[in-house]
This record gives structure tokens, C-alpha cells and sequence, in this order.
């Protein structure tokens, strides 16, 4: 089984790197003020992936939270009945 998530894992670094030197021309991004960026079109996609996994994780993390605090208001009151 181990041998077999390797080999995915593999395939899919394979696929994103030749994807990524298959786009490897430059774009450019146009910012307010007349500024503009001229960077790989592959740094561009990465980027934002990077900030949407960011924003993801950022979404999940307050839910976990909440949950976290709720499991132990109720394994306080569970460990308070258990000793009456």
C-alpha cells in the first residue's frame, strides 16, 4: 500500500513540474498606480494556490477551535458526574 501512495505521489510531482515548465512564460500582473509585475505564469498559479489553501486552513481552524472548547466543557461535566 505504501508503494502505491508513492507512486501517485511521484506521478503527480511529475505531472505538476511539467505543467509548470510547460507554462513557464512570463505574465503580467497590472496593480493599481500604473504598477505592474512580470513574473512566470507557474509563480503566478502557485501563489495562489498557496493563498487559497491559507484561506481554507484559516476557515477549518475556527470550527476546530469552537469544537475543541466544546469537547472539553463536555468531558469536564462527564468527568464531574462520573465522581458524584
Amino acid at each position: 500500500m505504501k508503494i502505491l501512495i508513492w507512486i501517485i505521489r511521484i506521478s503527480v510531482f511529475i505531472a505538476l513540474f511539467g505543467l509548470a515548465i510547460k507554462n513557464s512564460n512570463t505574465v503580467e500582473l497590472r496593480f493599481f498606480f500604473a504598477q505592474a509585475w512580470q513574473v512566470p505564469l507557474s509563480l503566478v498559479v502557485l501563489i495562489a494556490f498557496v493563498v487559497g489553501v491559507g484561506v481554507g486552513l484559516t476557515a477549518v481552524l475556527a470550527t476546530l477551535v469552537s469544537q475543541r472548547r466544546e469537547l472539553g466543557k463536555l468531558r469536564r461535566v462527564h468527568e464531574a458526574s462520573k465522581t458524584v
